[in-house]
């Protein structure tokens, strides 16, 4: 299996190699040359196979060039009982006859982020390995939230690495903060920058495409690399867990082999919905895959009309980790639907790189809206849902489930599907309790609380242990304190390597 960049098609590099680069040079990002196909027969198969074994299995047909010890080596040492709290890795709640709940919280920073990066440590060292490479990769990451602490939590004192997480200072939970800046780790860094997601990921792309400070790090036996989900080492073990649910469902006859089912996403940079794409291109029965957006519904607008359009206010939401107005994975899902024309898609980040918009050719606006469907849900909204699951279903989720559980029943109101649907579960509810808390306790409570008082009341209320990963928060040592400016993020990276 070779992959190619969206910029320039022509696949001539191996997984361990695009593992290792992150991103390509020309700033697009590396896809498979083909996608693998499952069977029927081989979904149910495999569905009473561990969820270690089925990720061998769907991990293996992406990453051929990993020899199967050094594969199964990377998986148990991502997914087992000392990383992830359920055994089950990623299971699936049932909550009624039509509607499932996809946690992918169990993991050590309670998000769904760490599916993907307990296991990228290992397979960018096992990388390393095999291209026979000394180098020490400096791993930059780009963070609203989820993805740096998970980050952090994967590549704490991992040999041969070090890494850099950038978070916008006002644009995450007191929570998701206090979780980055107490990270022990002889080799990270964790910097808040003095503006919003976007300018804090379009930084570290500019340091990613600065051929001179690339230059520089050589010299000095460093190479960049990524934990973000530009990089596909990031995204393709996502893939796994839509199988691993739709398998469930079999094995619970909850549906028939073939049945086709949709998946409700709650997505901000289109990595998490985007696996889903990849599920359904292998084989998975998807009808629908949902996208569900905040207030910053650029993606909903972009799936409704064709037209992608950043220029807009930048709201502050209950659903931070989704507060993206540039969703970067989009130009991966551009390519594939675009018959891989890497032309067209150079086209279209232009355009939004010089005028923050562009708009696709009518008839790849309709193959999008083929397989995807997408709405969005305000702060007002994202609460009343989390209080009527709440007392309806005794079920307490998350903003950004109840982003993505909002956004169904908007989505089943104008369609009237009533197919079995998976809503995909992103975060623990004690994540951003400060909100759910708004949903379901007393109003002088939560004026009266901070988010970390707010844990114990959290956990009373619903009878929910508070996760381990969220416990004593406040009795840690800041261990990161500094803030830049955008412009000063490069400056930052060099100081953290005295280059």
């Amino acid at each position: 299996m070779l992959y190619e960049s969206t910029r320039e098609g022509n696949a001539t590099l191996t997984s361990a190699e695009i593992v290792l680069r992150g991103l390509a040079q020309d700033e697009g990002l590396f896809i498979p040359e083909t996608i693998p196909k499952l069977s029927l027969h081989d979904i149910d198969q495999w569905k009473d196979l561990t969820y270690q074994e089925k990720a061998q299995r769907i991990l293996s047909l992406f990453l051929d060039d990993f020899p199967k010890d050094i594969l199964n080596s990377c998986i148990h040492h991502a997914y087992n009982e000392h990383t992830f709290t359920h055994p089950d890795i990623a299971p699936l709640r049932h909550i009624n006859d039509e509607i499932s709940v996809l946690e992918l919280f169990h993991g050590p920073t309670c998000a769904f982020k760490d599916i993907a990066l307990q296991i990228l440590p290992y397979l960018l060292t096992a990388a390393a390995q095999l291209q026979q490479d000394d180098h020490t990769y400096v791993i930059l990451v780009a963070t609203s939230g989820d993805t740096g602490k998970a980050a952090l939590s994967g590549f704490q004192n991992v040999d041969k690495t070090k890494m850099m997480v950038f978070y916008p200072e006002h644009g995450v939970s007191e929570i998701q903060k206090l979780q980055m800046i107490t990270q022990e780790g002889h080799n990270l860094k964790v910097v808040a920058v003095r503006g919003n997601f976007d300018d804090t990921q379009t930084g570290v792309k500019q340091i990613f495409s600065n051929s001179s400070l690339a230059d520089r790090l050589a010299e000095e036996g460093y190479r960049f690399s990524s934990a973000n989900s530009i990089n596909w080492g990031r995204l393709v073990p996502q893939i796994v867990y839509y199988f691993s649910s739709y398998m469930d469902l079999l094995k619970r006859n909850e549906i028939t082999l073939g049945e086709s089912i949709n998946f409700v996403v709650p997505t901000g940079n289109f990595g998490n919905i985007l696996a889903g794409y990849f599920a359904q291109e292998m084989g998975l029965p998807i009808h629908k895959l949902i996208c569900a957006a905040n207030q910053n519904n650029v993606l909903s607008d972009f799936i409704k009309t064709g037209i992608y359009d950043r220029n807009r206010t930048f709201c502050r939401t209950y659903s931070p980790s989704m507060d993206i107005l540039i969703s970067s994975n989009l130009e991966r899902l551009l390519y594939l639907m675009s018959n891989r024309d890497a032309t067209q898609v150079k086209d279209y980040m232009k355009g939004l790189r010089e005028q923050g918009t562009y708009e696709i050719q009518p008839v790849l606006r309709e193959r999008i809206q083929s397989l995807f469907w997408s709405d969005f849900s305000n702060d007002a909204e994202t609460i009343d849902r989390i209080r009527t699951t709440y007392q309806n279903q005794q079920y307490l989720m998350d903003t950004h489930t109840a982003v993505a559980m909002d956004v169904h029943h908007k989505y089943q109101k104008e369609t009237h599907d009533k197919r079995k649907t998976i809503i995909v579960s992103t975060a623990s509810p004690f994540k951003f309790n400060a909100a759910v808390a708004k949903a379901v306790l007393e109003q002088d409570i939560v004026d009266s609380s901070n988010e970390i008082t707010l844990l114990a009341k959290l956990s009373q209320e619903a009878n929910l242990e508070i996760p381990l990963g969220l416990k004593d928060l406040d009795k840690k040592a800041i261990l990161h304190k500094d803030v830049c400016e955008v412009t000063q993020m490069q400056q930052v990276v060099e100081t953290f390597l005295n280059l």
